[in-house]
């Protein structure tokens, strides 16, 4: 594969975790990954320890949440690739303890900061970026949702997340969910894809040494939903290949 043949991929919040592993078995499938962190240094490091394993890596300062950040990176893929074939909005907060908000008394503070992250800024980055990735062959979009963004099964008695209610990171992912629903429909007629991706419960920061997967398993699903053929969905809520109600 030609230098100017190899796809190009963004990941935010790639310095650690479902990001880092995501960006390394990408970057083990032959993709260039640009490593997003909100800290430079951070970013630096990891995309060492991707190279250090073969992956073709570097750094990008993005602070999601920043629209300066933003406007730079945009930039800064135009002017060294000219397109971007993959965007993993991975980068996400859980403000809230697990299961522990309520509806009736969680505070604007809180909803502000987790909407702010987990879908103003997602939103404004992939407008940012979506003139780089209609310039790609075949650009697909990864939104990291959750579970906890169905609101079907948050409304059914007996379901695996019916009492598990973290009200503003829930909310956050179902307005990503829509976003995904809207902007798939929207690029209908055109080579990008976009989906939601249940990455599952996984050993990190924000899953807690608790959780059931392992890093490796929870990167899978975002590998698989980037790397889609031409007859793959667009506008679906995925976990290991299978659908999940919105």
């Amino acid at each position: 594969m030609s230098n100017a043949d190899t796809k190009v991929a963004l990941i935010t919040g790639a310095n650690k975790g479902i990001g880092l592993e995501t960006a390394r078995q990408l970057g083990k499938l032959g993709v260039r990954i640009l490593v997003g962190s909100r800290d430079l240094g951070r970013g630096e490091e990891a995309a060492e320890v991707l190279r250090g394993v073969g992956v073709d890596a570097r750094a990008v300062k993005l602070n999601v949440d920043g629209e300066a950040d933003r406007a730079a990176a945009a930039k800064k893929i135009e002017q060294e690739f000219g397109r971007l074939d993959i965007l993993i909005n991975n980068a996400g907060v859980m403000i809230e303890p697990m299961g522990s908000s309520q509806a009736s008394s969680i505070s604007q503070k809180t909803l502000h900061e987790t909407f702010e992250t987990n879908f103003f800024s997602t939103v404004a980055l992939t407008q940012a970026l979506l003139p780089l990735l209609r310039k790609s062959k075949a650009g697909r979009i990864v939104n990291l949702s959750s579970i906890l963004g169905s609101n079907t099964l948050h409304a059914t008695k007996g379901s695996p997340i019916y009492d598990a209610k973290t009200f503003a990171y829930d909310a956050s992912k179902v307005a990503l969910n829509s976003f995904t629903i809207h902007l798939a429909y929207e690029l209908s007629g055109t080579k990008i894809k976009v989906n939601s991706a249940h990455p599952g419960w996984v050993k990190t920061d924000m899953g807690g040494e608790g959780a059931p997967m392992e890093i490796v398993d929870g990167a899978k699903t975002s590998v698989r939903l980037a790397t889609l053929g031409d007859d793959g969905p667009t506008g679906g809520f995925f976990h290991m290949g299978d659908a999940l109600p919105w």
